[in-house]
């Protein structure tokens, strides 16, 4: 199933208990730079057609569009929790960025440090993100999205 949308508009795909954004990354050459816990930095490069999608269990709409926000228009980098890390236990919104993103509701905090996993609620778990030229396509039918302006 592909959903089309423009680079100054999020994709939040619905579900029961959590919500998911998703936008381009809308710039060329851009670096997304991702800080561990072992005092590295690992540096990712990004095409304007990848996509940042931000995942949130209150459903909260302006906390994903600020994490998108900080992400692609300020170049905030990524922190990486390890799983014992106590903070992993409040995070109420996570992100990914690149060509696709696999939701699933069965992992671990601090444990998928690959940027292709996200955390996400039951019902969204499973789907399959991948970016197209125009926007994304899903791995299977989901009718309970939006599209609004970023």
């Amino acid at each position: 199933m592909n959903i089309d949308f423009k680079n100054d508009e999020i994709l939040f795909l619905e579900g029961e208990t959590g919500i998911v954004g998703v936008i381009k990354v809308a710039y060329e050459n851009k670096m997304l730079f991702i800080a561990t816990q072992d005092n590295e930095e690992i540096v990712q490069f990004l095409e304007s057609d990848d996509i940042i999608a931000v995942s949130n269990f209150k459903k909260d709409k302006r906390a994903i569009v600020s994490q998108a926000y900080l992400s692609r228009e300020e170049s905030s980098p990524i922190v990486i929790l390890n799983k014992d890390h106590p903070s992993t236990k409040r995070l109420e919104t996570v992100l990914s960025i690149g060509d696709q993103v696999n939701l699933n509701c069965n992992i671990i905090p601090g444990t998928h440090p690959e940027q292709n996993v996200l955390c996400s609620c039951d019902s969204l778990s499973g789907l399959e993100i991948t970016k197209t030229p125009t926007g994304v396509k899903l791995n299977k039918e989901f009718d309970n999205y939006t599209i609004e302006k970023f």
